[in-house]
């Protein structure tokens, strides 16, 4: 055993976070880092983000892997439902790559705080709207992400199929190695052509 002596620790978090890409145009730029030069130019979606208290900065792989997912979709003028949105990135990354508008639902009052902090900080906040479960406006999507943990995405199912507009696409993620078929086995009454995407122990 040692003891560590206190400090701020989101900002000796910050002082190791850098930018990072997913993807083809997709960037994540920490506030306090500036734009690499190859996240420059109008086909580059970049997304302001700091560490905080909601889940999701893109150093996860769950959240890697739902980046580079939308990173690879024609989002343009499209709605997308972020659900269990955390930080919100991967609403704002589909707002950036195109997106005309996103739904963030979270159970977490204080996601629903980050999510709109971190929209304001990058000039989205017109165009998305964030919600607690019970305050989900009724819709469908085009586009359907949903980067939460496997039992969740179980009881989920009818929920989250329920969102996605017929011919839409939907991503399922924080499911770590061997939960994942339990997961095919229940998403495909409503989809085919599910695939299986691996990140290290995260499948997406």
């Amino acid at each position: 055993f040692r003891t560590v002596a206190d400090q701020d620790w989101e900002r000796a978090w910050m002082d190791q976070f850098q930018p990072m890409r997913f993807g083809e145009r997709t960037w994540v730029v920490p506030s306090n880092q500036p734009e690499p030069a190859e996240a420059r130019g109008e086909a580059v979606a970049v997304v302001r983000l700091d560490p905080g208290l909601a889940f999701g900065s893109g150093t996860h792989p769950t959240t890697a892997l739902c980046l580079q997912w939308l990173d690879g979709l024609n989002l343009c003028n499209r709605s997308v439902l972020d659900f269990g949105c955390g930080s919100g990135v991967l609403a704002l990354a589909a707002l950036k790559l195109g997106a005309g508008r996103a739904v963030g639902v979270d159970n977490d009052p204080q996601a629903i705080l980050a999510t709109h902090d971190n929209a304001e900080r990058n000039g989205v906040g017109a165009r998305i709207s964030v919600h607690l479960p019970a305050e989900e406006p009724s819709a469908i999507y085009p586009v359907v992400v949903a980067n939460i943990l496997a039992s969740a995405l179980d009881t989920l199912a009818e929920t989250l199929a329920a969102r996605v507009a017929p011919g839409g696409r939907i991503a399922l993620s924080g499911i770590l190695v061997g939960q994942e078929d339990d997961l095919l086995g229940r998403y495909r009454a409503w989809f085919d052509d599910l695939r299986v995407t691996r990140d290290g122990d995260w499948v997406r």
